[in-house]
């Protein structure tokens, strides 16, 4: 091989490595497809806190990614988080259904969980699913059990 050919090889081999790394960052920032609102079709749904949910958080149902988090804004006339999930269009999820917002491991990333219910009607596109559970904040269930061991430490020694 020649001087000329193996700098060729090397660039190649570059080109590809740095497209090797394009790809990693975008799965890991979830934004491995750019395709959307073709195949989907768009339900919301209104939580008092989302905790640390993002546009492009996964939807999951039994642990299965069903669709994705398009925005969360604020509502200002409930004063609720309101989440706008595309769902994938072959999934019919019933009238009933319930919306948790859930997180992947003790410290990992939040996601909307649907659980169906067993309504004979099913969700359609722009329709708001109502039976929500807000996202459970770490620092408060900590705040809450410190706040509780003091209490009892206090009648404790009260008696």
């Amino acid at each position: 091989m020649n001087k000329k050919s193996t700098e060729i090889l090397v660039g190649l081999f570059v080109v590809l490595g740095l497209l090797a790394l394009l790809f990693l960052a975008l799965k890991a920032a979830n934004l491995g497809s750019f395709a959307g609102g073709g195949d989907t079709y768009t339900l919301q749904a209104r939580f008092d806190n989302i905790g640390g949910l993002k546009s492009r958080a996964p939807v999951r149902s039994a642990g299965v990614n069903v669709g994705r988090v398009t925005s969360v804004t604020l509502d200002a006339q409930t004063y609720q988080g309101l989440v706008t999930m595309e769902i994938n269009k072959g999934l019919n999820f019933p009238k009933d259904s319930s919306a948790k917002i859930q997180t992947a491991g003790l410290l990992g990333d939040q996601y909307v969980g649907l659980e169906p219910g067993g309504d004979e009607k099913n969700l359609a596109a722009g329709d708001v699913i109502t039976q929500t559970q807000s996202a459970v904040v770490l620092e408060n269930l900590i705040g809450q059990f410190l706040y509780n061991k003091a209490a009892d430490g206090g009648e404790q020694k009260a008696q």
